[in-house]
């Protein structure tokens, strides 16, 4: 499986990274679970439906991260991300925390993927 990540992702994940300083080994993790699942798994993550688009858009709402103790996958953080089965490609599209955001980025989803 290949992964990718989205300029903005980057952009989001160093911004995080100074909160939660285990974020890029707990990402490390998530990717080691999408190669052995890469798609929606409820009710860890699931398909973000009416989008319009023929893409699997896949949003993660349980990413255990080491930094907020005692939390475990009930840490907040979601991860949004786009699958092609055919191609074997994740790419990373989004990641914030769900005290920061609401929901997930829809024009950024249909700007890069529709």
């Amino acid at each position: 499986m290949e992964f990718e990540r989205l300029p903005e992702f980057k952009k989001e994940l160093k911004n995080l990274l100074k909160k939660y300083r285990t974020l890029e080994q707990d990402l490390e993790v998530v990717q080691m679970d999408l190669e052995d699942e890469p798609g929606e798994s409820p009710p860890f993550s699931f398909r973000i439906s009416n989008l319009g688009i023929q893409t699997c858009i896949i949003k993660v709402k349980k990413i255990a991260c080491k930094a907020l103790k005692g939390r475990g996958v009930n840490s907040g953080l979601r991860l949004i991300y786009a699958h092609f089965p055919e191609e074997q490609k994740i790419v990373f599209i989004e990641i914030y925390h769900k005290n920061d955001k609401e929901n997930e980025d829809r024009q950024r989803i249909l700007d890069n993927f529709n």
